[in-house]
């Protein structure tokens, strides 16, 4: 009971002399600054409502329109169609008032057509995709269209300074491919994987596809892309993530590392501080959309739909499928520490607290010498476990009780903290200690992350920092961008003094972190199955980390070749030398040039690239032939990037058809073998410089190593890699160690030598076709 009253802020009782009035002044004051923040965040949001709403137009534009109507009405001339006359007969009277009424509604729907009429167009030339497909190699010529839209939308996209979601209303809808188009594609994706007689069975089985059930699966398609927002996110969103039921560590969870090349401080209660502090300010950004919109070339938006759902999010465990739940605000996080979990106020006294005060409380859990309580510790394994089982753990022992506040105080905070117990290092001379910390990001002991939250920052002993990011919420794009945010703002900040602590003195004593409580007693044999089967899932995963520092995308632009191309080409190269066959290869577009837009799949496997392969492993080729067939194949795989980015991929489209076939409960022999076919290759680049706050030029070792994943088959690789400047390339490559044909090691050497091969073909070619020098002539270069 001590408890319960202490808890109550205001209370009153009737005595024999009147009235009793108790009350708490701290704790209504924390009532009243939350009710505050809410109506402010409320406000906020309608402004930023009606700005996204008229964008590209300035609202203060209806008060130059309205003072123009005013003018011409009063000097006798009549507004355009006569607007403010028409009005004026529908009002009360002719007054000088009822006339400025007439004049303002006459201003606003003149305001509200050029509005709607600059969004509309935008939305209209945003479709335009042709400029995706310009020659960008030198000397080449742009095309009159791309050039005149170029113009328009560069005026309209700068016409005002953006919001967050601004450009929401005038991005496309995802356009959907056409069955024919699609077949097409498919079957020469997988020519190279099939023999002939394989070949011309699935041949036949594509053909009978588009010819019967596929006509009638696709109607129900285009019916959802003119209903829906984007025919494809929603499903992907639900039967991809949330009907999976396999543990979401290592099988979907994703992670990121520091910048290993700076070490800004060793103490981790200072950096674990700076770290919340930015990430805070991150999420401020967000919920006023005040973050710009990631542009392409500075004038083509990309949909920022992912980024609400950044913070304040869990992943709910169901029976059969999971969901996402999202709180609009959250005043605290949860901070892990040897096994103990505490509630850490963020917000306190009408303002965010300061690094130096946040440092405050870390160190206030640091010193703790509490103990978990029993089955604490290994508490977080139940998130690492399948997801079926979870749920009914929860249901039968979370969903009332201590268990349930505690509970929901996670799944409500704006993020976890995992203060470690060891150190993260890092040492060019000892590649074990990277991937070592790479796996301690990728899934640590199987419990001391917990991996149902939108994503757990991991701080070492030494300060160095990553994080573990639940999947469903969004790509690794929009992780990537805070992390990258994060990291030059903790550099540029310069946030340490001399002794590694943070800059500046408390204003007050923080508010000291609770623990959270529990009662697990009941459920200890679910705790001990799931950290069971999460230590048996751990160790089944082997990791590599390869810092590659012999050339990085100077190099592959001096070959005049997309370094993505280059890279995914020595992938396929380093997959055939270590598997002896080609595999289906997947690698992650974006396609948020749509509304949103999620991911596409990149088939890098091709007919171009498994010619090029083979010609690598044969010594009767020449030189030449070698580069030939290796610029063709880039040329090949930026045209399926370009085709995938443009909403003409493969895969989102046959998922799609897959799933109307399961609701009407149709069997298509040819969709169950396309969505059967196992990704023994997985890739995906990990994306940087998307803020203008980066410059490596400035700031050379200011870059992540990037971030890695687990491998999605269990005989096959997964493989992310990070171009981190002219001459670094990061590969993170994971693969189960219960699979002997797959080894981490073994592979990262095939990829050092495809790209040492490729290096040594362009040398070669180089010297052999050496470009003729610049001469003067008549005082210009010839």
């Amino acid at each position: 009971m001590a408890e319960a009253h202490s808890a109550v802020a205001f209370s009153f009782a009737i005595t024999h002399e009147g009235f009793d009035i108790n009350y708490d002044h701290e704790v209504l004051n924390l009532v009243w600054n939350s009710g505050v923040r809410s109506w402010k965040k409320r406000m906020a949001r309608a402004r930023n409502g009606i700005r996204n709403g008229v964008y590209p137009a300035h609202i203060q534009s209806l008060w130059l329109i309205t003072a123009i109507a005013l003018g011409l009405h009063f000097a006798g001339y009549q507004a355009p169609f006569n607007l403010t006359n028409r009005l004026l007969v529908h009002l009360p009277s002719n007054t000088m008032n009822w006339q400025i009424t007439a004049c303002f509604l006459a201003a606003l729907v003149i305001w509200l057509s050029i509005c709607f009429t600059m969004r509309y167009t935008l939305k209209l030339l945003l479709i335009y995709k042709g400029w995706m497909y310009e020659s960008r190699a030198p000397g080449s010529r742009v095309s009159l269209p791309t050039m005149l839209w170029v113009a328009v939308v560069r005026v309209l996209s700068s016409w005002n300074k953006p919001g967050l979601y601004s450009f929401q209303g005038s991005l496309p809808r995802l356009p959907l491919p056409s069955v024919h188009n699609t077949m097409t594609r498919y079957l020469r994706s997988v020519r190279p994987l099939l023999d002939d007689d394989n070949y011309k069975r699935m041949e036949g089985l594509a053909k009978e596809f588009e010819q019967t059930i596929g006509k009638k699966l696709q109607w129900y398609l285009i019916l959802k892309s003119w209903w829906s927002t984007n025919y494809v996110s929603d499903w992907w969103e639900e039967y991809v993530y949330l009907r999976g039921r396999s543990p979401l560590c290592v099988n979907s969870n994703f992670y990121g590392t520091d910048a290993i090349f700076m070490n800004l401080t060793s103490v981790q209660s200072a950096r674990a501080a700076n770290v919340i502090s930015l990430l805070l300010n991150f999420r401020k950004l967000i919920e006023h959309q005040e973050l710009q919109p990631i542009m392409v070339q500075g004038m083509i938006p990309l949909c920022s739909w992912q980024y609400e759902r950044t913070f304040n999010t869990a992943r709910v465990p169901g029976l059969e499928t999971d969901r996402i739940v999202h709180y609009r605000d959250s005043n605290y996080i949860v901070v892990l520490h040897k096994g103990c979990y505490y509630k850490m106020l963020i917000y306190y006294k009408g303002r965010i607290l300061r690094p130096c005060e946040l440092q405050v409380q870390i160190e206030d859990i640091l010193k703790a010498k509490a103990t978990p309580l029993e089955g604490e510790e290994h508490l977080a394994a139940l998130t690492a476990w399948n997801r079926s089982k979870w749920a009914e753990t929860r249901n039968t022992f979370f969903s009332r009780g201590v268990n349930h506040v505690s509970l929901r105080t996670i799944e409500s905070a704006a993020f976890v903290l995992s203060l470690d117990d060891e150190p993260f290092e890092f040492d060019l001379k000892r590649p074990e200690l990277l991937d070592s910390f790479g796996k301690k990001l990728l899934h640590g002991n199987g419990y001391n992350r917990w991996f149902d939250k939108c994503f757990t920052v991991c701080v070492g002993t030494n300060g160095r920092v990553g994080f573990n990011a639940e999947h469903t919420w969004s790509d690794a794009a929009i992780a990537s961008h805070m992390w990258e945010n994060l990291i030059v703002d903790d550099l540029v900040s310069e946030g340490y003094d001399e002794a590694g602590n943070t800059k500046g003195t408390p204003e007050f004593q923080p508010p000291t972190p609770t623990r959270l409580n529990w009662d697990l007693k009941p459920c200890l044999a679910q705790i001990e199955e799931a950290t069971i089967c999460a230590t048996k899932l751990c160790n089944e995963v082997d990791l590599r980390i390869l810092v590659h520092q012999e050339y990085g995308k100077g190099f592959m632009k001096k070959c005049r070749l997309s370094p993505d191309a280059y890279i995914q080409m020595a992938l396929q190269l380093a997959y055939y030398r270590d598997a002896g066959r080609f595999s289906l290869t997947y690698e992650a577009s974006m396609t948020r040039l749509f509304r949103e837009g999620r991911t596409e799949t990149v088939r890098p496997c091709t007919i171009e690239s498994s010619a090029w392969v083979k010609a690598m492993q044969d010594p009767n080729t020449t030189n030449d032939q070698r580069v030939k067939l290796l610029q063709d194949a880039c040329d090949r795989h930026q045209l399926g990037y370009q085709d995938a980015m443009c909403g003409r991929g493969i895969d989102r489209h046959l998922f799609c058809l897959y799933v109307v076939s399961k609701y009407l409960e149709v069997e298509s022999p040819f969709l169950n073998e396309v969505l059967s076919e196992p990704w023994r290759l997985s890739t995906s680049q990990t994306p940087h410089g998307q803020t203008p706050k980066m410059d490596l030029k400035k700031h050379p070792n200011c870059i992540s190593a990037g971030g890695g994943f687990g491998p999605v088959a269990d005989d096959g690789y997964g493989v992310s890699y990070i171009i981190a400047g002219e001459n670094l390339i990061f590969f993170h490559i994971s693969a189960k160690t219960t699979c002997p044909q797959t080894d981490v090691h073994r592979f990262s050497e095939h990829i050092c030598k495809a790209l040492a091969d490729i290096r040594a073909i362009f040398e070669q070619h180089m010297k052999d076709h050496p470009k003729p020098a610049k001469t003067i002539t008549n005082g210009k270069s010839t």
